[in-house]
């Protein structure tokens, strides 16, 4: 015990705190403690060291005056908070001592935390890079959110099917967040309108009460920390004694039933009229939430209105908070007093909206039914926005909040080149003619914190050793590995770091799934949501492709592989399910095949996650980023993979396109047609059937699939994906079947030599600095938000 605590001066300072902790904080001792127990204990002696920073910069910004950025999103993917949090503090190896010498494994802690569910996808996991860095670059903002109560769904399979259960994350203690009871605001529903002389007046018909919690998020080395600040639905009216008192006890429980729906669920099913108007209401209710804490803390700075954007910048992420703009007109006008022109004006210089689809349906549009009945006034201002706007926002019995968020912004701004360009050229084409400097690009990011320097600490070992310590903030030095790309002795290394996290991934998937991996396979990973412009189905397909090679040919020299999927589909997904449905079996069918087993395998762990990802992203081989070309915005799964040493087979879509050009043309695998092509292809009649047609290897697995030969010889399992091939296939599945299954053959023989993959994927990792989330907010600072870093921040505490 003294040994380990001795090569770190501040071990024993944790080693004490934590056992404060668990008896004063958990009251209990080290003797009966439980895992748990010392997980809690543990965070929370991390988290005092958070508070000084926290409350440091919250000083630091009221005295300065400093504009404040405020990140508005439906999700935030933060994942597991307690390796992250310190190694940011940069006690990570104090805090593994601390443990060791009271006879505890620090990772074995780490791995018991449950990942918040708070996020389903890219857009979260965004959202949080972006918060780690704004806390690193010393920017002050706040994030703001919905506090689920058990997020997205947890993900199971039944016999390979699909199963969504309540996420139960919170019942652990989620020690992170500090509740604020006495931030919390009344948000309102339905109701009427009353105009007089004196102006417009709403009354709601429907109260409930948003109520603040805050978690700290503290940036690299722990100068500066910002707030993720997530607001839970809680009744106005806790109880009805009096529905109680006369037996009706359901019913004595209905404000906290209603209340506790809108924080309980993200993404509810949508299918229905009662999800649609759930939907909505979620998103006014946290986006109201924000507006009104924002405002309550401006005026207590005695500022004057009309300086609200020289204090203010709210980046709206996505659609789901566009009600923004109307609500802080409504705000300004009704409440403060000012002409609606002015407040349009004032609320346009403080918004900016954040793209990231160019699908239709992902542009949500509300009916107006809906809307009059939830938001009446908001439906008035929209109405009034829409006499000065260039586009209709209220059209055809609908709202267009796509339309909605880019009028009342004053930047909007895609998230790769390629789709900044297509947003002009397309879903936005005709505001971009009367707006042309308005859309601005912000290329994506990934915090290197997170998915280097914590995911993968052999590569961060080695990167250090290599390039010295400071690169975790500079993500561009990694540019020093290229000139070890020849170096024989760095590259056996990296190789072994590789072989070291396949090793790991292979632990889990036999844990999870019983399945050993052949250790000396490509291991080919595909996380992603499952959805059709993804195309998890063309990647199956090739697969089987490929299972049919091997066994029409088992003598030949076959480079193994290990295919991996992760992911979950939306709840009303028909078609995504099915897919899930499919790869499962189709997965079931191969691995117990003894002709082909130790050649191919499939994998697909449920319920995929940020801890998840932080296993498979530093074991993939390859990654695999192969949407139909102008349909992914961005991406972020393709610049982490990239980062960590993996090479890319994609389409020229999203940022996949920028990773070819920074990585070099040499080190990418690009297949399949552009977007311009993809739209000529889609103008052609029976395109789907013709490309089936002239592919006998595509047209044979097709035929396997209909005649159920992975199902047992059900023949209508999967018929809807048949049909969907042959007379639809508005992805170009089919279309870009054949070039894809000619890439992965090239990507066989590259990987045959070791020497050269390595080197390719040391250049990978060398060229990828730029994907830095820093880069990114510092690019919407300068850009969209004119808003400052602090650059000695927190000067008292790092004096002394």
């Amino acid at each position: 015990m003294t040994e380990s605590l001795s090569r770190h001066p501040d071990a024993p300072d944790l080693r004490d705190a934590i056992l404060r902790h668990l008896s004063h904080s958990l009251g209990t001792r080290a003797s009966v403690a439980t895992p748990d127990d010392w997980r809690v204990a543990t965070a929370m002696a991390l988290r005092d060291r958070m508070v000084e920073p926290w409350l440091d910069s919250q000083d630091r910004t009221a005295a300065d005056g400093a504009k404040q950025v405020f990140y508005l999103s439906m999700e935030f993917l933060v994942g597991r908070l307690m390796e992250d949090s310190a190694i940011n503090l940069g006690v990570a190896a104090e805090a593994e001592a601390a443990l060791a010498a009271l006879g505890q494994d620090y990772q074995t802690l780490v791995g018991t935390e449950p990942d918040a569910a708070l996020g389903n996808g890219g857009l979260g996991r965004l959202a949080a890079c972006f918060l780690d860095s704004l806390s690193s670059l010393a920017i002050p903002a706040t994030g703001y959110g919905i506090r689920y109560e058990h997020g997205l769904f947890r993900q199971s399979f039944d016999n390979g099917r699909q199963v969504e259960d309540a996420e139960t994350w919170l019942a652990q203690r989620h020690v992170w967040e500090f509740p604020r009871p006495e931030r919390a605001f009344t948000i309102g529903f339905g109701g009427t309108v009353e105009t007089s002389a004196a102006g417009a007046c709403w009354r709601p018909s429907e109260h409930v009460t948003a109520m603040a919690y805050d978690t700290p998020i503290i940036g690299w080395q722990g100068r500066w920390a910002n707030t993720l600040r997530l607001w839970s639905a809680k009744p106005t009216e806790i109880f009805d004694l009096d529905r109680f008192n006369h037996g009706d006890f359901l019913g004595a429980n209905a404000p906290e039933t209603l209340a506790r729906t809108l924080s309980r669920v993200l993404y509810p099913d949508d299918t229905t009229d009662e999800g649609k108007a759930l939907r909505l209401k979620q998103e006014y209710f946290f986006t109201a939430a924000s507006i009104r804490d924002i405002m309550a803390d401006f005026t207590a700075a005695g500022h004057s209105l009309d300086s609200l954007p020289e204090h203010v910048a709210i980046q709206l992420n996505d659609t789901h908070p566009a009600i923004a703009g109307p609500e802080l007109i409504r705000v300004l006008v009704d409440e403060h007093g000012l002409a609606m022109d002015r407040a349009i004006g004032l609320t346009r210089r403080c918004l900016g909206y954040t793209n990231h689809t160019l699908l239709p349906e992902a542009l949500e549009a509300w009916g107006t039914g809906l809307f009059a009945h939830l938001l009446p006034r908001h439906l008035e201002i929209i109405r009034a926005i829409d006499t000065i706007s260039p586009v209709s926002i209220e059209t055809h019995g609908t709202v267009r909040m796509g339309e909605l968020a880019f009028v009342m912004a004053h930047k909007v701004n895609g998230v790769s080149a390629l789709h900044t360009e297509l947003m002009k050229e397309t879903v936005f084409a005709q505001l971009h003619r009367k707006y042309p400097d308005r859309i601005v690009n912000q290329t994506n990011g990934v915090t290197p914190r997170r998915w280097i320097h914590t995911c993968n600490p052999a590569l961060s070992t080695l990167i250090t050793e290599t390039i010295g310590h400071e690169w975790p903030a500079d993500l561009e030095q990694l540019s020093g590995l290229e000139a070890h790309a020849d170096d024989a002795g760095f590259c056996d290394t990296f190789y072994r770091v590789k072989q070291e996290n396949k090793a790991r991934l292979g632990a889990l998937v036999h844990d999870r799934l019983g399945v050993t991996m052949n250790p000396d396979a490509m291991v080919d990973i595909q996380i992603k949501r499952i959805h059709e412009y993804k195309r998890q189905l063309m990647n199956l397909l090739e697969t089987v492709a490929l299972w049919n090679a091997m066994r029409d040919e088992p003598n030949a020299d076959w480079t193994p592989r290990v295919k991996v999927f992760g992911g979950k589909a939306a709840p009303g997904y028909v078609m995504a399910k099915s897919i899930i449905h499919l790869i499962n079996d189709v997965a079931r069918t191969i691995n117990a095949d003894p002709i082909t087993r130790d050649w191919l395998q499939v994998i697909y762990p449920a319920n995929y996650n940020v801890s998840m990802a932080e296993i498979m992203i530093p074991a993939a081989d390859l990654s695999e980023q192969i949407s139909t070309a102008g349909k992914e915005a961005s991406g972020t799964g393709n610049m982490k993979f990239a980062l960590n040493g993996a090479l890319t087979i994609g389409t020229l879509d999203g940022a996949n396109v920028e990773i070819r050009e920074r990585v070099g043309e040499d080190n990418f695998f690009l297949f399949g047609m552009t977007a311009h092509e993809v739209e000529a292809r889609r103008a052609e009649h029976d395109y789907a059937r013709h490309a089936i047609s002239a592919s006998p290897r595509l047209s044979r697995v097709l035929s396997q699939i209909a005649d159920g030969v992975f199902c047992g010889g059900d023949r209508e399992r999967y018929a809807a994906i048949v049909s969907n091939m042959y007379n639809h296939d508005y992805f170009m599945v089919t279309c870009d079947f054949d070039d894809y299954w000619t890439a992965q053959r090239h990507i066989d023989l590259a990987y045959r030599d070791q020497a050269a993959w390595t080197r390719m994927a040391i250049l990978n990792t060398a060229r990828s600095g730029w994907f830095s989330s820093d880069r990114t907010i510092l690019g919407y600072a300068r850009d969209i938000w004119d808003a400052p870093q602090i650059t000695h921040a927190n000067a008292k505490r790092m004096a002394s």
